[in-house]
Formats: C-alpha cells, sequence, structure tokens
C-alpha cells in the first residue's frame, strides 16, 4: 500500500509538470502534427494544443497510459524492479497513471484560477470598495432608523391620553333611534 501511494504523489507532480510544460510550448505536438498531417490538416501556427494541455478526456488519458506504460516498460528492462510481473508493480502502476491523470487537471485548474484571478484583480478591488460603502451607509441607515423609532416613542409615551369625546350611551343611542 505504501508504494502505492508514493507511486500516486509522484504521479501527480508527473502529471502538473507535464501540463505547465506544454502550457508554456508545444513544440513536439507541433513537430508530430507537421510529421503526421498534410499541410490542409496541420495546426494553425497560433493554436496552443498539446498532447496534454486543452485536450478532452479521452486523448489526454490515452497520452498518460501511453506515456507510463513507456516509462515501466524503461523500469522493467533497465532496472531489476518486476512491474508487470507482480501485484504490487501493477498496481503502482495504475496508482501512478491515476496520479498522473489527476496531476494534470489539477494543474489546469490552477493555472485557469491564476489567469481569472490576474484578469479580475482590479475588479474584485473595486468590488470590495463598493462592497464596504454600501455596508457602511446600511449600518448608517440602521443607527438613524433605530434613532427614529426611539424619539417617536419617547413622544407617544411622553404625550398624555387625549381626553376622547363624550360618547353617548348605548341606551341613549337606542333612545334615539326609538327601539327602546
Amino acid at each position: 500500500m505504501g508504494i502505492d501511494i508514493i507511486a500516486f504523489i509522484i504521479g501527480i507532480l508527473l502529471g502538473i509538470f507535464l501540463y505547465w510544460r506544454e502550457s508554456n510550448g508545444n513544440g513536439a505536438y507541433r513537430f508530430l502534427n507537421k510529421m503526421m498531417n498534410s499541410k490542409e490538416l496541420q495546426m494553425s501556427p497560433d493554436n496552443p494544443k498539446g498532447f496534454i494541455f486543452k485536450q478532452t478526456f479521452l486523448p489526454r488519458l490515452i497520452f498518460v497510459i501511453f506515456l507510463v506504460l513507456i516509462l515501466a516498460l524503461i523500469v522493467e528492462f533497465l532496472t531489476p524492479l518486476a512491474v508487470f510481473s507482480s501485484y504490487n508493480g501493477i498496481s503502482a502502476f495504475a496508482s501512478f497513471a491515476t496520479g498522473t491523470l489527476i496531476g494534470t487537471y489539477l494543474a489546469n485548474f490552477v493555472i485557469k484560477t491564476t489567469e481569472v484571478v490576474e484578469e479580475k484583480s482590479d475588479s474584485i478591488g473595486e468590488l470590495v470598495e463598493g462592497a464596504v460603502e454600501k455596508g457602511k451607509e446600511f449600518i448608517e441607515d440602521l443607527k438613524n432608523k433605530d434613532n427614529k423609532v426611539v424619539e417617536e416613542a419617547k413622544k407617544e409615551i411622553s404625550k398624555e391620553p387625549e381626553p376622547k369625546a363624550e360618547e353617548k350611551s348605548a341606551r341613549d343611542r337606542l333612545k334615539d333611534k326609538g327601539l327602546m
């Protein structure tokens, strides 16, 4: 279990590195695209797409599995470690591939978030300042409203009850109507 966790973490770091490296330049992908496709099918010069960068899930998954498979074959034949002949080796291979794929998406998230923060940094400051000003105005309105309510309550308490105009009793009203 320990080797799987180590392979997973190393895979995440490799995925982050690969994504960051391709976001800065896609020379290998451009070279392969130029070798494999005719002039009409080649990618445009301003297209930033790479093996991992700006790819959908399936091509990215295929590239990561292919890359990890090549790395595992190199480890299998150049070192005494048996990657494909034991359960631990296959499990570490799967953990490494999964970590690499997750690392690419993690790097994508970090790069996109950084771009958005840089883009919106000025407007975020203005939004915060506007919110603070509105909050101050709201608090002042509450204070003033509370003062007005207290003033009105004091006036009502201090007022003496007004004497009511003498009303006729029920008996007198009935007599006026001729019912009694």
